[in-house]
């Protein structure tokens, strides 16, 4: 019996000792498999670039799968301070974003509407090279054009106000013989139209079509720039789409078809008879006499000139969104000092009095009346001086559009000189009359 009462205790201790060891195997086990599993985001690279931060690209799998790896490249300046990431989640794709994420995530919808109405829509853009064609080429010999001239505008047909019809009125003073087409898709509207019919009731040849990006660009390589931009993947930047977009349809209205381009904000003063691929300068080195920057508010060239071309490429492939001139002014001039001493390219490098006879700081004392003798013989001066060296005047309408025209200025002069509708042309102008 005695025996008997062992034998149990030891079986007891055995099986204590095995629950025991079971225990402590468990117990490991999920120590030694546990597996650390990371929360699903979808796949994106984001950087961050503020001055005295660090630059991170983070890369994850965009399956629903737990992603294999996550890889940082990570440069340290400064004392590491403790990074919070806010996650915010996006109804549309089911998942977290970072804020940096929903920044840009937000502005890219933006710009894709903003887009949508520069472009305008596909039913019109498809009648684009039908209506420019037919609108250069009438049934008629009577209306044919001497002179091709274009105009963009990218913002509301509401904002096309007084300033960018003078400017229409000095060109058709000085090229009556002259067609003109404003590509824009607000103004190719009734609203455009009725803007533009105290012109047709004239006579004038003028007209608004909705622009054909993919025509014009297709076979050059802001064909796949213009593709990146319509599908999201491209930063427009900060500086205004529209401007950037004018910039590009500028180069090419002009590629394509060739002519005349100027801005809405230029008085043309003379005929462009004398000009055959011309870019003007704006500046000029006092030194040396030689260009120190060129614009692009004046262009006339010849259908597929070379250099527009290349201005088309430098476009595409160096686009910057975030500074003011890079895709235009400096953009012209970056590309004719590489190719100025290239055969091949045969244009003309016209002096700042041709298009630009005042500087954009100097713009306000065109519009300011003289209030003593001195300023009189300055002014009566500088207003011969433009009437007789130069062909037109470009107003730099980003320094002017907020100035009055004060009655006796040398602006006040010459668009009196310009002018087509002249009975109401004082009120038109909004001159300052005491």
């Amino acid at each position: 019996m005695e025996a008997f009462k062992i034998g149990i205790k030891l079986k007891l201790s055995q099986l204590l000792l095995y629950l025991l060891v079971i225990v402590l195997i468990a117990h490991s086990s999920v120590t030694i498999f546990s597996i650390h599993i990371p929360f699903p985001v979808p796949a994106r690279f984001s950087r961050e670039n503020a001055a005295g931060n660090s630059r991170t690209l983070v890369f994850s799998s965009s399956s629903g799968k737990v992603s294999s790896f996550v890889m940082h490249a990570v440069k340290e300046e400064g004392p590491a301070a403790e990074k919070k990431t806010l996650l915010y989640k996006d109804r549309n794709l089911g998942s977290f974003r970072n804020s940096s994420s929903v920044s840009f995530h937000i502005k890219k919808r933006h710009s894709r509407r903003a887009l949508s109405k520069i472009l305008g829509y596909e039913g019109e853009m498809k009648l684009f090279s039908k209506r420019v064609k037919e609108f250069f080429h009438p049934a008629s010999a009577n209306s044919s054009c001497k002179f091709r001239f274009f105009m963009t505008w990218i913002s509301s047909s509401k904002l096309f106000g007084k300033r960018e019809i003078s400017s229409m009125e000095s060109l058709f003073k000085s090229h009556p013989d002259g067609c003109l087409i404003i590509v824009s898709n607000s103004m190719d509207s009734i609203g455009g139209m009725e803007i533009l019919r105290p012109f047709l009731d004239k006579g004038f040849r003028v007209s608004v079509i909705s622009p054909d990006f993919n025509y014009l660009f297709k076979n050059t390589v802001a064909q796949a720039w213009l593709d990146k931009l319509t599908k999201g993947n491209l930063d427009p930047g900060e500086i205004s789409l529209g401007q950037n977009l004018s910039n590009l349809l500028r180069l090419g209205l002009l590629y394509k078809f060739g002519g005349i381009y100027i801005d809405t904000d230029v008085l043309v003063l003379k005929r462009f008879h004398r000009f055959r691929n011309a870019i003007g300068a704006q500046t000029i080195n006092l030194e040396t006499g030689n260009w120190s920057r060129l614009n692009n508010a004046v262009m006339v060239f010849d259908k597929g000139h070379p250099l527009l071309y290349k201005f088309i490429e430098e476009f595409a492939l160096t686009f910057d969104g975030n500074k003011w001139g890079h895709n235009g002014p400096y953009l012209v001039s970056r590309v004719v000092s590489r190719i100025s001493e290239r055969p091949g390219y045969n244009f003309t490098i016209l002096p700042p009095k041709a298009f630009y006879p005042v500087d954009w700081s100097r713009i306000g004392n065109l519009f300011r009346a003289p209030v003593n003798e001195s300023q009189s013989k300055w002014m009566f001066h500088k207003l011969q001086h433009i009437q007789t060296q130069s062909f037109a005047v470009h107003l730099w309408n980003k320094e002017s559009r907020k100035l009055k025209i004060q009655k006796g200025s040398i602006i006040q002069h010459i668009m009196a000189n310009c002018c087509i509708f002249c009975n109401n042309h004082t009120s038109v102008l909004g001159i300052i009359t005491h």
